[in-house]
């Protein structure tokens, strides 16, 4: 598979690797990536922006194109956000060669109804939807990400195509289903912090409460919490020393 597309930022300090959610690319770092004192590396994730589809998608998947990916192999740090945080679970384990030394999720859905799942297949299959402009193809961008007035759109979240425009995400990533979270956890050989926003309607605090005691809440914050305060998530790289 080809490399992914990659954004650095920073020469020195810890390594921390951001993974973003379901929609979005690595753009929705950059707020973060800014800040000094650590080696950033921020991929989009198969089947999104700059990075080539998989011919199918599962959270393994997902974690050994990142794995396979990276410039080094740790000890590094990891943020990840919804479908991010799932995949630095993955790499948590140490199942894809890398070194995790301690995982942030952010915003992860861990509660899935038959009707969740059925949305989600339904989207998978549905073919790519073509835009008449860019402009329409990157309000599409933005909604689909949950990034409507917080973020403008990453260039690289929409492609040209016959027709028009449509968005560089492969549909079928929607089709990765559930994530076994309590088996993920258990897996994970490095601390791990679940963490959601106040105001996060797909990841409640009390729902991660109840997967595991190490949970953190970013108060007055949304789904997409390291958009709207980057800030708000430096606490955790710094309780690390690597």
């Amino acid at each position: 598979m080809e490399t992914l597309k990659m954004r650095t930022a920073g020469t020195d300090g810890p390594a921390v690797l951001l993974l973003h959610g379901l929609g979005a690319t690595g753009a929705v770092w950059d707020g973060l990536m800014a800040e000094p004192g650590y080696r950033w590396l921020a991929p989009d994730l198969p089947g999104h922006g700059g990075s080539a589809r998989l011919p199918h998608y599962s959270f393994g998947g997902l974690a050994a194109a990142v794995a396979d990916a990276l410039p080094e192999r740790g000890p590094l740090l990891v943020i990840g956000h919804s479908l991010g945080g799932v995949v630095g679970l993955a790499l948590a384990s140490g199942w894809f060669g890398v070194k995790v030394a301690g995982l942030f999720a952010i915003g992860v859905k861990v509660e899935w109804s038959e009707s969740d799942l059925s949305r989600a297949t339904a989207m998978a299959a549905k073919p790519p939807r073509v835009f008449p402009s860019r402009e329409d193809a990157e309000r599409g961008f933005l909604k689909i990400a949950g990034l409507v007035g917080i973020a403008e759109a990453d260039p690289d979240g929409v492609a040209e195509t016959e027709g028009g425009w449509r968005l560089a995400l492969d549909p079928r990533a929607f089709g990765v289903g559930a994530p076994d979270m309590r088996g993920l956890l258990g897996a994970a050989r490095c601390p791990v912090v679940l963490a959601a926003g106040e105001h996060d309607p797909m990841s409640r605090p009390e729902q991660l409460r109840a997967l595991s005691p190490h949970s953190a809440v970013l108060r007055g914050l949304g789904h997409n919490a390291h958009v709207e305060d980057p800030s708000s998530l430096l606490p955790f790289p710094r309780q690390f020393v690597l």
